[in-house]
């Protein structure tokens, strides 16, 4: 029997494909892989709604047990009932602060609420890729007011320009940078959770709550927010199409793309007797 026990994985551009959708041979080499006794446990930044269908699809949604990692780590939950187990947002006056700086740059700004997402800002193109993907309230209010008293677990800039986006980060360390986690989701995306909070934070937290030693765990990612459960992990997996510093982060790089099913090659090469 493999000595892995549980799998980390983030969705998009590792699991999903460019269709956003999990092929046949990824879904069932997962579901061959439960029935070992192995957890596939999603590591995300999306909101735990979005993430449903997903797991429906691979015969995990509302499993006891069985666990999906949400907002870039700021979330953990159990399957059975969307059961939160841990929970970290950002300090409100910091998650104002980001969203209304957000507002003089030139970027489409998502505020992540337990419940919703909030966008400002939201362009024609963004919307159409978005669509069907996530539920997207738009506002074009001038500050956080409206979301006083609610738990705010991440803010997330967009735009296409990356260069643009490394300049924004620059400028933000300076302010913000002992309140929040700053990571590239992709590349046009800048995120933002609390100090601390991240895939790999939530990744040790799950295996020690299990009580699955990290050395039999496996992460695999392609982006910038996934390096620290790559590095976190007992072995962490790069896809072919993965960032550079993903890449450099990880302990190995698959030869196969989130095209070409390396989520389910990877299973068969590491765990799946």
């Amino acid at each position: 029997m493999s000595k892995y026990k549980l799998i980390v994985s983030d969705l998009d551009e590792t699991l999903l494909g460019s269709d956003h959708k999990i092929s046949d041979r990824n879904a069932e080499a997962i579901q061959e892989a439960h029935s070992q006794g192995v957890k596939f446990v999603p590591a995300t930044g999306r909101n735990y709604k979005s993430v449903q269908p997903m797991l429906s699809r691979l015969g995990l949604a509302g499993e006891k047990d069985e666990y999906l990692i949400a907002y870039n780590g700021g979330a953990v939950f159990e399957n059975a009932g969307n059961r939160l187990l841990l929970f970290e947002d950002l300090p409100f006056e910091a998650a104002d602060a980001l969203y209304r700086r957000g507002r003089e740059y030139e970027a489409c700004v998502h505020v992540y609420t337990l419940e919703d997402v909030y966008v400002y800002n939201l362009w024609d193109e963004e919307r159409r890729y978005m669509k069907g993907l996530m539920s997207l309230i738009e506002t074009d209010a001038p500050d956080l007011g409206f979301l006083r008293g609610q738990k705010i677990l991440k803010v997330l800039y967009e735009n296409e320009n990356l260069p643009y986006l490394h300049k924004i980060e620059k400028e933000l360390q300076e302010d913000f940078g002992t309140q929040v986690d700053m990571a590239y989701s992709g590349n046009r995306s800048l995120e933002f959770t609390r100090k601390g909070v991240t895939k790999g934070a939530a990744l040790m937290q799950l295996a020690d709550r299990l009580g699955i030693p990290i050395e039999n765990v496996i992460a695999v990612g392609d982006n910038l927010n996934d390096l620290s459960m790559l590095q976190a992990a007992g072995i962490g997996i790069a896809v072919a199409n993965a960032a550079p510093g993903a890449k450099a982060g990880a302990d190995i790089t698959a030869p196969w793309t989130n095209d070409e099913d390396a989520v389910a090659r990877i299973l068969e090469k590491y765990v799946l007797d």
